[in-house]
């Protein structure tokens, strides 16, 4: 097996209708109900127009900075519903995608491109419409000589991604959630979704309890003048 240079096949996946369950809970939300503990870090921002979300299975790629040779081979094996996430090692010297991939991912049912490296063209892409998120444009296009490697697991600012993991993303970034937790998750984030909007009806009723601020103060021995 040549290592750094290998296309390998994804055993497992998130389901779509688990993958679809995500779409009505903030990222903040699950991420929250994750400890806070995982984040692929600021770099990654949307490009794509209509503040769409994002959900699907992981299609991992991982490549050398500016090339997207394997990038490209994804593409070609992409099923209906995967999000194809790219390690490119965050370099922002080549842009990894354009208008022509973007357009030919939506055409194959992708439901969005994750990519740890640049962009181009983003006028188009955000006018196509197709969840897309990365860590900077550039008009310099990439090199397509490899190395590099499909359903290997990958990391972005730490975060871990394995082939088959979900994807999720808004307006706040993206967020890899293991498969295996997926459904546990869910109901976590659900519950803690329904706590914030009784708060916020707290809120804006004027009767929100503040006295935790003040409590918490205490307790680590804060001064307060009086």
């Amino acid at each position: 097996m040549s290592i750094g240079f290998r296309i390998l096949k994804r055993r497992e996946k998130v389901t779509s209708e688990l993958a679809s369950s995500f779409d009505d809970v903030p990222v903040a939300n699950v991420s929250d109900s994750m400890a806070r503990m995982t984040s692929a870090g600021p770099c990654l921002r949307p490009f794509h127009g209509g503040g769409k979300r994002l959900s699907g299975a992981a299609l991992t790629v991982k490549t050398r900075p500016g090339d997207n040779l394997m990038f490209h081979k994804a593409i070609d094996m992409a099923q209906p519903g995967d999000v194809i996430v790219v390690d490119a090692g965050g370099d922002l010297t080549n842009a990894m995608m354009g208008e022509l991939m973007a357009h030919h991912a939506a055409t194959l049912g992708v439901a969005g491109i994750v990519i740890n490296g640049a962009i181009r063209d983003i006028d188009e892409i955000y006018k196509l419409g197709l969840p897309v998120y990365a860590a900077g444009v550039t008009h310099r296009g990439p090199y397509k000589d490899g190395p590099g490697e499909i359903n290997v697991p990958i990391a972005i600012g730490g975060m871990v991604i394995s082939p088959g993991d979900l994807i999720i993303g808004d307006e706040d970034g993206v967020l890899c959630v293991p498969r295996e937790q997926a459904e546990e998750l869910l109901e976590a984030a659900q519950a803690k979704q329904k706590a914030e909007q009784e708060e916020l009806t707290k809120i804006h009723a004027g009767c929100s309890d503040r006295n935790w601020v003040d409590k918490a103060l205490k307790d680590k021995n804060c001064f307060i003048e009086s």
